[in-house]
């Protein structure tokens, strides 16, 4: 799949340095549960966080597609780095960025896009998780600030010292047929009322940032509703669909890492006097292998245009990310089973792709719900 010179650069730029920046350091991150600070830092300055923003807000003027090259590259290497990328992009910055006023781009954009600063993106909650649409934190308006009560999880860059803000939706109101008026509002970190609960204990995705959160009374301007109101809960779900290609395109990193270090083994490895790749058994598992792994990218690459065409990708998108993050859990699956018992040491890289893979069949939106949104857009509604 050949690629355009601009496109291949990055990906090539970014591949030099998940290679000599992220994978020396990312296992001792992994072990540690230690947020990458200083990868953090460094892909702001390379431009990666700006990358599908325009220049106007500190941003390099790129697309989504220039995003998920770079997402699959860094998850080729390690997950926590890539989704923290993702998150910060897609779920923090974008919602702003397509939402937002020009008051509230102007204060947050920037630090944002340079990644001097992170955000948060809290829609899943405990009562209401692939149902978001039974949210049940409660934003009323009271002498012109809104007061938040209620409780979100599983959210991503939430808890860091960079963190800048979380974006939460919360009900607002009731429509005329009785249904809830679900709005979004900018919470910036540090208000009172607004906690970060302690961080998720996690089987992967180690050195990324997880925090329940809780809101008691918390007090913001009524200016930091972001968005029409009563338009949080669609808005929300626009920019899930977006985030759909960028977890695919990572899933298709993680797939291609789990090829990548069974190749190495394989070559390495000796049994019966020659190197176990040469093994039937093993050369055609690695093989199946990268099979996922090429028809992944080619679905991420498919879906992006479509988006980029501005033509309808939701389906698409659905598909991608289904199939992207099963291809992932299987390679990491079979990775494991290709370097025998040493697969299951957390020293070699497919232990930690096996335990990060899994949560790509969850976050972002289950399989299932993949699966109920490909049905639905086949008009097989489940009324």
């Amino acid at each position: 799949m050949e690629l355009e010179e601009h496109y291949a650069d990055l990906k090539a730029t970014v591949a030099d340095f998940a290679d000599e920046v992220v994978a020396p350091v990312v296992a001792e991150l992994d072990r540690t549960h230690s947020f990458p600070y200083d990868i953090v830092e460094r892909m702001g300055r390379m431009g990666l966080f700006g990358l599908p923003f325009p220049e106007e807000y500190g941003g390099q003027g790129a697309d989504y597609f220039a995003l998920s090259l770079a997402l699959e590259e860094l998850g080729r290497i390690d997950q926590s780095v890539a989704i923290t990328l993702e998150a910060g992009v897609s779920l923090g910055a974008m919602p702003i960025f397509r939402f937002g006023t020009e008051e509230q781009k102007q204060e947050w954009l920037p630090d944002l896009i340079a990644g001097r600063r992170i955000a948060g993106f809290g829609l899943t909650e405990p009562e209401a998780g692939s149902h978001a649409g039974e949210t049940r934190t409660t934003a009323r308006l009271e002498n012109d600030e809104w007061v938040i009560n209620g409780a979100k999880q599983f959210i991503t860059n939430s808890g860091t010292d960079i963190t800048s803000l979380v974006i939460v939706t919360a009900v607002t109101g009731q429509r005329p047929n009785g249904s809830k008026e679900i709005s979004a509002i900018i919470v910036p970190s540090g208000t009172p009322g607004f906690t970060v609960e302690p961080a998720y204990d996690k089987v992967g995705w180690r050195a990324s940032d997880t925090h329940p959160l809780t809101f008691v009374d918390c007090r913001v301007p009524e200016a930091n509703l972001l968005g029409e109101r009563g338009r949080g809960y669609a808005n929300f779900l626009s920019i899930l669909d977006e985030g759909r290609i960028a977890i695919s395109a990572l899933a298709t990193g993680a797939a291609q890492g789990c090829v990548d270090e069974s190749v190495r083994y394989a070559r390495e490895r000796r049994t019966f006097g020659r190197p176990i790749g040469a093994h039937q058994a093993v050369g055609f598992r690695i093989a199946r292998m990268e099979a996922r792994a090429y028809a992944s990218r080619s679905l991420y690459y498919s879906v992006a245009r479509l988006m980029l065409a501005g033509k309808p990708f939701k389906k698409d998108a659905a598909i991608a990310k289904l199939l992207s993050s099963e291809a992932a859990m299987d390679n990491a699956r079979d990775a494991t089973q290709v370097h025998g018992g040493y697969g299951f040491m957390n020293e070699y890289a497919v232990a930690r792709h096996y335990r990060d893979s899994k949560v790509l069949e969850i976050g972002e939106g289950t399989s299932e719900v993949q699966l109920m949104l490909i049905a639905r857009e086949l008009g097989l509604n489940d009324e």
